[in-house]
């Protein structure tokens, strides 16, 4: 996925890739009003703690933020954290409801980017990880800083 690098970065879920073990990326388009797509764009979004659910043949985002573009000028009804509906291909969403019914499997949402002038999510299909997993993973990170260090002195 080298072209994905090449997107500017809205919004990241860093600790998505922490808590979770992940399998299969999908990319999916986000549904916004129009506040919500200029807010999102300057980087008004926050997808810590947010998840997707597959409800009735469609992806939805749960407990992603974005706040209002001018919040003076925002509805009183306006909800930051309202269920967003996400947009992928009909055979994606299949096979993500039958990965979803096995026991263990979570869509998490990994970061959010632009394509084209468009605001996309790219979500990651995976397992929860257990505590020592987690461990492990801060003792590689602790001694690949230690090495890269040790050779830049």
């Amino acid at each position: 996925m080298a072209e994905a690098k090449q997107h500017k970065n809205i919004a990241e879920n860093r600790r998505a890739r922490f808590d979770y073990e992940i399998s299969d990326t999908y990319e999916a388009g986000l549904e916004l009003s129009g506040m919500e797509a200029k807010s999102a764009r300057l980087g008004g979004m926050n997808l810590s703690g947010s998840h997707a659910l597959v409800k009735k043949g469609e992806v939805w985002l749960l407990n992603s933020q974005i706040m209002p573009f001018q919040p003076k000028n925002a509805g009183s009804d306006y909800e930051p954290t309202r269920f967003r509906r996400l947009l992928l291909h009909g055979a994606e969403i299949a096979i993500l409801a039958n990965r979803l019914q096995e026991k263990g499997w979570s869509l998490v949402p990994l970061r959010a980017y632009l394509k084209k002038n468009l605001v996309k999510v790219e979500l990651g299909l995976g397992r929860s990880k257990k505590a020592h997993d987690k461990r492990d993973t801060i003792k590689k990170r602790d001694v690949k800083r230690e090495i890269d260090r040790s050779r830049a002195r």
